[in-house]
């Protein structure tokens, strides 16, 4: 369909004689709403002052001049629109052919064949469990990687951890303080989590308490050898259960440099911006001023420390020299929009300006319980490892419900539990505050995850039931002008969207683009399911469709893998 999009919008170019450009033709051609009126509609109504005449009069000559190929079966003129109806006879062969001969290949473009993208994201902070704000950014970034990865593009996963900053002087000093009283031996991460609550409950109400924990952190930026062995010991602890969780979500990286990495790095950043005199001193601190409307950017602090944001400035010249980058995306909660604003704009005194202007920050909502806001130092946050373990086992009760024979319903309940997670936080624009809810989650029903796995398993079942071979039958021989109703339309229409709607979504940096788009095919394979018989149809209707369900079970497949979600073959 993008292809047959561009080739209307060719023709209607050149039968302008170059008053309108092909790329302007592109923004204005839409599909319509109303069915009736054709696959694609152009409105004239903007050529109306250009050319002096009324849009009836410019729609009627286009349609005079246009040369169109036979994917378009006919052009009509309503009230100052131009409409295309496309020949379906001959787009059924060639979309439904197009996935069958390419599998999981299709969707697949090379857009960007050569060029890296840095994408930052995941980036919990260290000595905590991975809890259920990390699990949206961190299937973001997944989702964002594979996107990018099917349009051609080297994509460089970075986990840039929360390994390095005051809150480490305060564990270092619960540690010294509470070690013995929790299960540090069998349960390490969970044991730190919950030192590192009891002794920032203290420091709340004891000053002197939080006074040591900012000498331990001096003393840890300094080297202090007992201090850097227990850093390195509380990274390593928790490196290793955030790995089996990444492991569970399918999701690798290629890097784990997180902010100790740069510590060594940022004297750099500070003579740059010294050199350049925008460096300037502001209350004690080294601060750059970024404009009337945002607060300065702060690089040292009045006792002569780095900040956050120095570290950051750090990573983009590292980058920068290391990976080349087209774009560097970064993924955080929407709390850090100002943040990467000052950052943004100061590193245009760093680095070239090829690269500031492709610094990309993409915030999304936070994550609430019913009860309010997570937090660490309350404790009232929730494990991801305890919540994948629920959804696992609640999709575990709904099989033995309804399929209690089904072979291995272990691995299904983890691919339906943990589907049905992901997809719930990807199915909603990444901007919005979600509310979480897991029963909802995990409904066979609506715009669900498991709807989607559903339908692709359905569409399995037809196809083992009927002994389909793709092998068995030459697809040229097949007459797919017969697959011609209304339902088996609307599905070919969709299926063929798929790489439109993967560039799509790159391109906005929102995984619900093609998470909605794997619901409307689903819900379109579901009405052809209901409306067209298909094992005990007349045999070459019957062959012509399980070629249909055999390309939407690709597509479904192909989409659930890009969020980052399996596909079982039963359920």
């Amino acid at each position: 369909m993008e292809q047959i999009k561009e080739n209307i919008a060719i023709a209607i170019a050149n039968s302008l004689d170059g008053n309108i450009t092909k790329d302007e033709v592109l923004t204005k051609l839409e599909i319509p709403k109303d069915k009736q009126n054709g696959d694609f509609s152009y409105p004239c109504f903007n050529l109306s002052k250009l050319l002096k005449q009324s849009p009836i009069n410019i729609a009627n000559e286009i349609k005079n001049k246009i040369k169109l190929d036979s994917y378009i079966s006919k052009v009509e003129v309503i009230n100052g629109y131009l409409n295309f109806y496309i020949n379906l006879d001959n787009i059924s062969e060639t979309v439904i052919n197009n996935i069958i001969s390419q599998k999981e290949k299709y969707g697949k473009l090379d857009i960007g064949k050569g060029r890296n993208i840095v994408l930052d994201y995941s980036s919990p902070n260290i000595a905590k469990p991975f809890h259920l704000g990390h699990f949206r950014n961190t299937v973001i970034g997944n989702a964002i990687y594979k996107l990018y990865t099917k349009l051609g593009y080297n994509v460089i996963g970075i986990n840039y951890l929360g390994d390095w900053g005051r809150q480490f002087g305060l564990l270092i000093e619960g540690y010294k303080r509470f070690k013995d009283e929790f299960d540090i031996e069998n349960d390490a991460l969970n044991a730190l989590s919950k030192i590192y609550v009891k002794i920032s409950n203290l420091a709340k109400s004891n000053e002197d308490v939080m006074n040591l924990a900012r000498q331990n952190f001096k003393e840890l930026e300094d080297g202090n050898e007992e201090y850097l062995k227990l850093w390195e010991y509380f990274r390593n602890v928790s490196l290793k259960e955030y790995n089996r969780i990444y492991d569970m979500l399918g999701c690798k990286f290629d890097s784990y440099n997180g902010e100790a990495f740069y510590n060594d790095k940022m004297g750099e950043v500070v003579d740059i911006l010294n050199n350049k005199g925008v460096l300037v001193e502001s209350e004690g601190a080294k601060v750059v001023f970024v404009g009337d409307n945002m607060p300065p950017c702060i690089i040292l602090k009045s006792n002569g420390s780095t900040t956050y944001e120095t570290r950051d400035f750090a990573s983009i010249l590292y980058r920068v020299r290391n990976y080349d980058f087209d774009k560097a995306i970064y993924v955080t909660g929407s709390d850090q929009i100002l943040h990467f604003k000052q950052v943004f704009e100061v590193a245009k005194y760093l680095v070239d300006e090829k690269y500031v202007k492709n610094l990309v920050h993409i915030p999304y909502g936070m994550v609430r319980l019913k009860t309010g806001k997570m937090s660490t130092r309350e404790g009232t946050v929730i494990e991801l490892n305890n919540l994948l373990n629920e959804a696992i086992q609640k999709a575990k009760n709904i099989i033995e419900e309804k399929n209690n024979e089904l072979e291995d319903k272990e691995i299904v309940a983890k691919q339906v539990g943990i589907g049905a997670l992901v997809f719930n936080y990807l199915k909603t624009n990444k901007i919005k505050d979600m509310i979480f809810d897991l029963d909802e989650s995990l409904r066979f029903d609506g715009e669900t995850g498991p709807y989607v796995q559903y339908t692709y398993v359905r569409a399995k079942s037809l196809l083992n039931k009927a002994d389909f071979d793709i092998n068995k039958v030459n697809i040229s021989d097949i007459d797919f002008s017969i697959v011609n109703t209304s339902e088996e339309t609307e599905l070919i229409k969709n299926l063929d969207k798929f790489s439109e709607v993967i560039k799509r979504a790159a391109d906005q940096y929102e995984p619900a683009v093609l998470a909605r788009y794997l619901v409307e095919v689903a819900t379109c394979f579901s009405r052809m399911y209901n409306e067209c018989p298909i094992l005990s149809a007349e045999n070459n209707i019957k062959i012509a469709r399980l070629y249909l369900v055999c390309a939407t079970s690709i597509v479904i497949k192909n989409g659930l893998e890009i969020l980052g979600i399996e596909s079982p073959e039963k359920m």
